[in-house]
């Protein structure tokens, strides 16, 4: 028993249990990445020939997909297992963050640099006109008129969407029917935009005087004795009836998030303050506000980017015309529909650097709440 243990000691332990290398799992591993990449670009191949929709292509691309992805992690994670401890430790991280880096390199900064740069051209990018596209943008009528359409909205729209948010955060706290009516007012970001505007277009349907009048608007005022009104030609006021879309899809987001942040209010501060003598609405915005001010200021941001960056319900319900035009549907229209891709292009990166400083300062507060 005592040379058999001798002899267990002296046997070498393998070199994933020691944190040496492997050269074996590490081949193999660096083999199979190799295979499964060939067999994701012949899948990538056969899925852009297909032409027609059918359960054995979403079959393929199911499995192209989500067996690609599972099999590059395994693969990975085999392969840095192969590596000696020290290494080990330090590319593990990079494993997982890796490839979420690279999709958002792929597909977002990639097409941005290619942007900017075919915004230096002309129509069909075929001439060099440097900065002559981004002073349109600033000149242009039209696009003038898109930047005061965008800032009514930022106004607005944030302004509407964030005051009702947390008014009805206060109310329905206070409510025996809390669930019911937050169910309710949070029910329509369950909905798309577009959906959102398809249905507020039946809302403003308008017919002539005479005829039935489908329009809920319409049918009230009908039925009240005045003449029906075309909702979304009546300039200006076209671009709020517009907005209160946005103000009803969004004001769910901001009631939540705001009926979280009271909760945890702590309800000895607001009693303290009464006893002291405070009235309620003294307390509210003294005691209250500021201690839920992180949380309004991160849905304030974020809901001013979604305005500065407002596109499908104006495409939808107006398509841009009536003076309702703003800068995502202009890119849309002068570089899909005019197919000006120099001064399409320079209006995405005017909207891009619009919205950039809003998003930093999202991302700062959201740092300084360890959101991250």
């Amino acid at each position: 028993m005592i040379q058999q243990t001798k002899g267990a000691e002296r046997r070498p332990a393998s070199s994933t249990a020691t944190g040496g290398w492997s050269p074996g799992q590490f081949f193999t591993a660096l083999l199979g990445l190799v295979v499964v990449f060939a067999l994701l670009w012949m899948g990538f191949l056969y899925l852009r020939r297909v032409t027609t929709a059918s359960a054995v292509n979403a079959l393929v691309a199911i499995i192209w997909g989500v067996g690609g992805v599972a099999a590059l992690f395994t693969l990975g994670n085999m392969l840095v297992e192969a590596l000696s401890r020290t290494w080990r430790d330090r590319l593990r991280p990079f494993l997982f963050v890796m490839p979420g880096v690279g999709i958002l390199f792929l597909f977002l900064t990639i097409p941005t640099l290619i942007t900017f740069y075919q915004s230096f051209f002309n129509n069909n990018t075929t001439q060099f006109v440097g900065l002559n596209n981004y002073i349109a943008t600033v000149t242009d009528r039209s696009m003038l008129e898109s930047f005061r359409n965008n800032l009514i909205w930022l106004v607005v729209g944030t302004a509407g969407s964030v005051i009702l948010g947390l008014l009805i955060a206060v109310l329905a706290d206070r409510s025996k029917f809390e669930t019911i009516a937050k169910a309710i007012i949070f029910m329509p970001m369950a909905i798309s935009l577009v959906g959102a505007s398809v249905i507020w277009r039946f809302m403003y349907a308008y017919t002539p005087p005479g005829q039935s009048q489908i329009g809920l608007q319409n049918a009230i005022i009908t039925s009240l004795g005045f003449q029906p009104q075309s909702w979304l030609t009546l300039q200006p006021w076209n671009n709020f009836f517009l907005i209160l879309v946005m103000i009803w899809g969004q004001t769910g987001f901001a009631m939540v998030l705001f009926s979280a942040a009271l909760k945890g209010v702590p309800t000895d501060l607001v009693e303290a303050a009464q006893v002291d003598g405070a009235t309620e609405v003294q307390s509210f915005f003294r005691i209250v506000i500021p201690y839920i001010q992180g949380t309004i200021v991160t849905v304030t941001t974020t809901i001013a980017i979604s305005t500065l960056k407002i596109f499908d319900v104006v495409y939808v319900m107006t398509g841009g015309q009536y003076g309702t035009s703003v800068i995502g549907t202009e890119f849309y229209r002068q570089f899909f529909t005019n197919s000006n891709f120099g001064y399409g292009a320079a209006i995405a990166i005017v909207l891009f650097i619009v919205i950039s400083p809003v998003m930093i300062y999202n991302l700062r507060q959201l740092q300084k709440q360890e959101g991250f």
